[in-house]
Order: C-alpha cells, then sequence, then structure tokens
C-alpha cells in the first residue's frame, strides 16, 4: 500500500511539473514602413498587438521575417501581395522557429487581399500543428479576419485553432486601450 501511494504522488508530481512548463510562443509578421490609413511607422499594426499579448502573458515572441523584404512603399507592397497571393507562392523566411516545445501559440498576420501573408503560409506549412492551441490575431482596415478563421483550420491539422480576433490596424496603432481591450478576449 505504501508503495503505490508513493507511486501515486510521483504521478500527481509529475503531472504538476508538466503543467509548469507549459510555455506560450507569439508568432508574428508584422510590416513598418508606409501602411493604409496611418501612414508611415516604425512599428507594425500587428506587432503593435503582439506586443500588447507578450506584456500581457510573458509570452516568448517570434517575428517572421521573409528573407526578401517587401517595398517600403505602401501601393508597390499590395502589388506584390497581390502577385504572391495569385501565383500561390510560399516566399522563404530569413529564420525558423522550432515550436514543438510550445503548448500555446499566438499567431498574428495582418489580412493582405482578405488572406494571410504568404510568407506565413511558408512558416505555417514547415511545421507540426498537432496538440498546439493556436489563438490567432489580425490587424485589417475593414475585411475582419478575411477568411482565414477557415484556413487556418484547414492548414494547421490537429491543432484547436481558436476564433481569429481581428483589430482594424489604425487602432492597434494609435489606441492601446482599445487594443487591449480588443484583445481582452482572447487572453482569458
Amino acid at each position: 500500500m505504501r508503495t503505490l501511494i508513493l507511486a501515486l504522488a510521483i504521478v500527481i508530481t509529475l503531472s504538476f511539473s508538466a503543467g509548469a512548463e507549459a510555455k506560450s510562443l507569439i508568432i508574428v509578421f508584422s510590416r513598418a514602413d508606409e501602411n493604409y490609413s496611418v501612414g508611415n511607422i516604425t512599428t507594425g499594426n500587428t506587432m503593435k498587438l503582439a506586443q500588447i499579448i507578450a506584456g500581457k502573458t510573458g509570452a516568448e515572441l517570434f517575428e517572421v521575417k521573409p528573407a526578401k523584404e517587401y517595398p517600403a512603399n505602401y501601393d508597390e507592397c499590395t502589388d506584390v501581395a497581390k502577385k504572391e497571393q495569385n501565383a500561390g507562392a510560399r516566399p522563404a523566411i530569413l529564420e525558423d522557429k522550432d515550436i514543438s516545445g510550445y503548448d500555446t501559440i499566438y499567431f498574428g498576420y495582418p489580412i493582405w487581399w482578405g488572406d494571410i501573408p504568404m510568407c506565413m503560409y511558408t512558416f505555417i506549412e514547415a511545421h507540426d500543428w498537432s496538440g498546439k492551441t493556436v489563438i490567432p490575431f489580425c490587424t485589417h482596415e475593414g475585411s475582419g479576419a478575411g477568411r482565414t478563421d477557415r484556413t487556418l483550420n484547414s492548414k494547421m491539422k490537429g491543432a484547436n485553432v481558436r476564433r481569429v480576433t481581428a483589430v482594424r490596424g489604425s487602432t492597434a496603432q494609435n489606441d492601446p486601450s482599445a487594443s487591449e481591450r480588443a484583445l481582452a478576449g482572447m487572453l482569458k
């Protein structure tokens, strides 16, 4: 009996230890430079949200950066983004991140032509999402989350993908209090 109690105590201790090691990661792609409705900025709209999430959760932040930067000019950038989307491109990224040690992943991106930027598809398709809780967030200027709820669920096989939280880029850029309120539901 004493051995059984000791074995149960070890199992319970290991269970609590495993829970204590649960880690969160924020994966974000964001673009500074000239942006719609906010002008030239030094910190991208989606990055502003990622920084709020990091501050509230303590999650590690990883920024996805394309190997070839997008043009600084807004119109030129949207032209490149549309061409990538039409071609189903998967642009190379500068660096990857091993996500295997993370249980919860906040996944942030701007909406480009109703979709996730193609460099984020490069990241998504390089990883096994099984068993992960994915909490997506995005910035936009009127399209909401576009079709990205459906896209993330189809691409992140085996993950528990929550509903996308969509925040206007102009709000993310200019109103931290409103941004925090918009993110509050996803941080529960």
